[in-house]
């Protein structure tokens, strides 16, 4: 089961928190929410594994610092 771990603002910030994680060895999903016509804009969820989860939230807190 995936858990999100992020809710980015559009595409490029998620698939930096995405690179972010992955680099840190993490498998990452990158889901859009809302109105598909709104291309790379939209919100995106960003999940990874549930066992994961609990790391994936303390490398981020990390990096917001």
């Amino acid at each position: 089961m995936l858990r999100v771990v992020h809710v980015a603002p559009n595409r490029a910030e998620a698939e930096l928190i995405g690179n972010i994680l992955k680099g840190e060895g993490i498998p990452v999903v990158l889901r859009p929410v809302g109105v598909p016509h709104m291309g790379d804009s939209a919100e995106v969820e960003v999940l990874v594994a549930e066992a994961e989860a609990d790391e994936a939230r303390e490398i981020l807190d990390a990096y917001a610092g």
